[in-house]
Formats: C-alpha cells, structure tokens, sequence
C-alpha cells in the first residue's frame, strides 16, 4: 500500500464565486428550503438599507410561474460606473466578487443587513440565471449573469420617456428614475426544492415592514394571480399590537428610543404585558432577526430586572411578600418585546456568518442604561401600570414556587426525568434515544392494539385515557397534577419548567397516534398545545410527529389496499374500474378510530417504519403559532368565534 502524496499542487485556489458553489452553506446556512429563501432575503435586504438610508420608499417583490423571483426598489441605484481597481463597471463588480459593496464604508449605508456585502454576488453564484437591471442618471443599465458568470458586459439605454412595452419591468411602469431591479432563478442542481413559500415570503416582508415604518412593500404572486401590499406608520409598536394579537393585555404599549452619536447607535424598544405565559422577545440588528439574542437583549433583561427590584424595595412591596423570591423569568412573565438595534454596518460582530447572535460588547452597557432610564420614568409615571405589572410578577413567582412544591409531592429524586416510569407505559427495549419511538396513543384499547402490534425493540407505547387537560390556560402547577401529563412528562425523562433538559429526553421521534375524527382531532391539538407550551425544544428539534392513520380499506376479491385520504381512494377506484374488475363486489371499510384495526392491521398500516405515514411537526413562525394557539386554546372567545365563522366553510365534515 503506498503513501498518499501531498504537495504544493494539492493546494487548491478557489477564484472568483467558486468558493460560494463548492461550500454554499458557508454562505446561506443549507441548501433546503430555507437556504433557497435566505437568497431572495438577502436581495430584498439590499432595497431595505436603500429604505434604511432614506432613499427609498417603495420595495416590489415578485413570484413568476417559472419560479423566477424579481425584487425592485426605487432608491438610488447599484452605481454602474468604472472601477478604479477592477477596470469594469461598478456593478459587475458588486455582482462577481464576494466582500465588494457599500456596504463596509459607513458613508454608503450607516446600518445595513445582507451578508457584510457578499449577498448579491452569493445569490448570483447559485442562481441559474440573473439579471440584475439598474435606473440611474437618465439611462437603463442592464447585465446578465449565469451561476455567477456576466454572459455580456452592462448593456445601456435611455430611459423611455413614454410608458414602456407591456413586458418592460414585468409588466408594470416603473414610475421612479432611479432604483434597482434583480431578477433570479435558483440553480436547481444546488437547491433540492425550487419552490418558493408564500406564507414564508409574506411573514418575513410584514416583518421587514414592521421594522422600517412609512415604506411599502408590494408582494405580487403570478402562481396564483394574488398581491399583499404592507404599510406600517407606528413601526415596532404596529408589531407588538400584531404579536399580541387575540391575548388580553395588561398594560399599554410601552416605547423609548435613545440614540449615541458617539457610537453613532441607536435603539428602539417597545414592550408590552399581557396574561399569558413565559416570555416574547423579538430581536433585530439593522432588520435582521437575532433569534439567539447577544448583547442588546442581555442589556435589556439586566435593566428590566434592576428597575424592578429596585422599584419593589422603594414602595416596600417586599413586606407583604417576604417569603417570594423573584427570578428574571418571573419579571418577563407574560412580557413581549421587540429590540431594534441599528448601528454600522462595518462594526457589526456576529457570531456567524447567518448572523443568530449578535456579540459586539459596547452594545449592552448603552441599551442597559437607555432601558433603565426609560422604565424608571415610566414606572414612577404610571402608578396603576406599574401595580398591574409588580401583580403579574408576584404572581408568576407563586405559581414556580407552587409548581416546584407540586413537583416535590408528586415525584421524588427525580422521577419527572424518568428514574420511576409510569406503570401504563409498555416501554422498548434499547435505551438509544436516537432510535426509540414513544406513541403517544389515544384511548385503552387502540393502546392495547398497539402494544401487540409494536416492534418491542425500539417502539414505546403509552395510552391516554381520553381528553387531556389544555395547558394554554393552565400553570405548570395544575399541568403536572395531572395525571396524563404527568406520565408523559415522566415518560419523556427530560424534565418539565425549570427542570427541562432535552438532553436527557428518553425518545428522538414522539408520535401522536389518534383517531382520524373530531375527537381525534382534539386531543392531537390539546397534546400538541402541551408540547408548543412546555416542550418547545422537542419541537424545534424536529422529534415531534403525528401518525397519519388510513382512512379506507379497500378489498377487491383477496386483495386489498389501505387508503390515507378520499383523493386517495377516488384514484384507487378509478384503477379498479380501468382493470375492469366487478364493483359491486368491491367492498370500503371506512375507519373512524384506532380500535376497529386489529395489532396486525395497526402495525401495517400506522406503525410500519416501511409503510407508516408520518407528519413532522414544525414551527415556520413562532408569532403565527403562538397566535394561533392562544386564540383556539385561550380565554378569549371572540377571536375564536371569528376564525371559525371565516374558515368554516373549508372544514371537511364527515357525517
């Protein structure tokens, strides 16, 4: 066997844009669904900084039916002058080369998102096609691009004067003089699913709308022929009254802005309570999200929690409530806020290239000591506000005090991280969390079903004994009293509250498996309300599932076929009369629950990691479920009364 040689000539130089095409989740995080959006953001957040610097007004965003998406804005436009250095136009140059743009020179753009100025050129490299058209100093300046490579030097013509042909701007007069317009089609061979999410374009732009009030943004979607248009005069504050939309408030809108000209930062905060649970915060840097907090957050929780205990030992709230410790989770209970922090582009420090945590230090001590000033003015402002704030706190603090004790008196030496299992849990075999499987089952005897029909190896199996408790109105003290959670809570081993540890979690696929009818249907959202509320990171790591039992057994003669839905079972039908087979002796089992099959039947058809059908349960939008869940599962009823009357007529009753 010989030895591999390594020289000088093994010592690759990437050039131009090939680094972007040889290791793209460098640049955009993957190459699913998600990296393939993070392009079309990435462009969009170039017409942002153009609203952000004051130039521009209006941002248009296109879906075409080829997949092509257009982004067009009306500020100043990509300058399309020689550089000095590369001796091509300025605009080839920010769309070839990666670190080129305006974007580390704080006299273009003094805040800015996008990629530190390689997001236009990374969204050329793994496109098939773009083209990139810009309005400036009376002409039309336009180059075309294929996976990165100019097909030709920047063309240049006149501004038309008179309304041009109907396909000139896809359709639509472009009424600005100046501006830019990108226009792009993933590479299919980088991007496994070419298919743009509407839902996902659309939270993004209203968010992005949001954040910089008094700009448009005009979604127009060719698939379907439809168009959203999102203004928004209040900026951050229009955001929290959406967040919080369908919960019932505790207190106004609460907002501060401060701005450093020193550090030439700025922050803006607006916060409000209301009778939910756990907290809601939305961070931002220049407009894009800080999922995983940094600096500005950390500096507005330590000021939140000073001005509050500060301000309980100054009216000596303590004498009546010696016995309560206050935490930080306590004083955000029921908090939502949104942090929007702009300050240079070129001093910006992420923690990574997709920017999730923001670490620059100078941050914290400024949004610390603006938060502190404005809440103290407030607090000593607004005596009645601050007493329904320092009530919801305490109150906080005794339901973790009593939910600590609850789980003391119901489980010992830790039993809630699954030391004592529950005696209804037939559990498998291995203890390799990544390969077991809990079904979490509705009713005994589907429970009975599938303890016979399981692989013992890997799958568990634990019955509920009917409807569940809804946790969106009830405190963790009354959830792990009762009993159903309290076995799946100990089933799951990781711990509940204070004490959650998805490390520990006994089980890396949870499967909710109920009957496919109403009732079914509510108990999978009452489980699914339980784990949105109190094991949120059991979903965002993708171990949550829900069985898709078959709704149809279609016999013909000695076969026959398990059907998932009625499309399903209309095709099948069609393919039995094509082979001319007799239909009056076709015979359909339509099952209504679990318990009509027997272990065999359930194994095959709901169980079988070969045949089964499962649905992973995701979070696209946090705000979106959150919102949805507090208004199905919540107090308020007129909210839910709304939503039913509106979607009522797409229900599917079968009767």
């Amino acid at each position: 066997m010989t030895k591999q040689q390594y020289s000088a000539a093994d010592i690759q130089i990437l050039e131009g844009l090939e680094p972007v095409r040889k290791r793209p989740g460098m640049y955009i995080g993957s190459t699913d669904k998600k990296g393939m959006h993070h392009m079309l953001f990435e462009i969009i957040d170039n017409s942002v900084d153009e609203a952000l610097a004051g130039y521009a007004k209006n941002i248009w965003i296109e879906i075409k039916n080829n997949n092509q998406a257009v982004v067009e804005d009306d500020g100043r436009g990509i300058p399309v002058g020689m550089h000095p250095k590369a001796k091509v136009s300025a605009l080839e140059v920010t769309m070839t080369k990666l670190h080129a743009g305006g974007k580390f020179s704080a006299k273009a753009y003094k805040v800015s998102g996008g990629l530190h100025g390689v997001g236009a050129s990374v969204v050329n490299a793994l496109s098939e096609q773009m083209t990139v058209k810009v309005k400036r100093d009376g002409f039309i300046y336009q180059q075309d691009y294929s996976r990165g490579d100019p097909k030709a030097p920047v063309k240049k013509k006149p501004i038309p004067q008179a309304k041009p042909p109907i396909d000139d701007w896809h359709g639509r007069y472009w009424p600005s003089q100046t501006g830019t317009q990108t226009l792009f089609i993933p590479d299919k061979s980088i991007f496994k699913d070419v298919v743009w999410d509407k839902q996902l374009i659309l939270n993004t732009l209203r968010e992005r709308a949001f954040l910089i009030g008094k700009v448009y943004f005009h979604f127009f979607d060719h698939r379907d022929q439809t168009e959203y248009h999102f203004y928004f005069d209040s900026g951050i504050k229009s955001m929290i009254s959406y967040i919080i939309k369908g919960k019932k408030t505790l207190t106004p809108i609460i907002y501060f802005n401060e701005r450093d000209e020193s550090k030439n930062m700025e922050i803006e905060v607006a916060l409000q309570y209301t009778e939910s649970f756990g907290e809601n915060i939305h961070s931002f840097v220049n407009v894009i999200k800080t999922p995983d907090a940094g600096t500005h957050v950390i500096g507005f929780r330590s000021a939140l929690s000073r001005v509050v205990i500060d301000y309980i030992k100054k009216i000596n709230l303590n004498a009546n409530n010696k016995k309560i410790e206050i935490s930080g989770d306590d004083i955000r209970e029921g908090l939502n806020a949104v942090i929007f922090l702009k300050m240079p582009s070129d001093n910006l420090q992420f923690e990574s290239q997709t920017k999730t945590k923001l670490n620059n230090p100078e941050v914290q001590p400024f949004v610390y000591k603006t938060t502190k000033k404005a809440l103290e003015i407030f607090l000593e402002e607004h005596p009645k506000t601050a007493k329904t704030i320092l009530e919801k706190i305490f109150l906080a603090a005794k339901a973790r005090a009593a939910a600590k004790a609850a789980r003391e008196a119901i489980v010992r030496k830790g039993a809630l991280e699954g030391f004592t299992l529950p005696g209804k849990l037939a559990d498998c075999q291995t203890k390799d969390p990544e390969i077991s499987e809990l079904y979490i089952v509705e009713g005994d005897s589907a429970g009975g079903s599938a303890k016979q029909g399981r692989d013992r190896h890997f799958q568990a199996i634990l019955p509920l004994g009917g409807k569940i408790l809804n946790t969106e109105r009830a405190q963790l003290d009354r959830v792990i009293k009762f009993e159903e959670l309290k076995d799946l809570t100990i089933a799951l081993g990781a711990g509940i509250g204070e004490t959650l540890n998805p490390k520990k979690l006994r089980y890396h696929r949870i499967i909710i498996m109920t009957d496919a009818d109403v009732d079914g249907a509510h108990i999978t959202t009452l489980l699914l309300t339980f784990f949105f509320r109190y094991f949120k990171p059991i979903i965002d790591a993708g171990y949550l599932y829900i069985a898709i039992p078959p709704l149809y057994k279609v016999t013909s003669g000695k076969n026959h076929k398990y059907l998932y839905s009625d499309e399903a079972k209309e095709v099948y039908l069609k393919e039995l009369k094509k082979q001319k087979v007799n239909m009056d002796k076709i015979k359909i089992q339509r099952y209504k629950g679990l318990g009509e099959m027997n272990p065999l039947q359930l194994w095959e058809t709901t169980m079988n990691p070969k045949n089964r059908l499962l649905k992973r349960v995701t979070i696209e939008d946090a705000d979106l479920a959150d919102h949805v869940f507090s208004m199905l599962m919540g107090e308020e009823v007129p909210p839910r009364k709304r939503f039913i009357q509106t979607h009522a007529k797409f229900a599917n009753i079968d009767i």
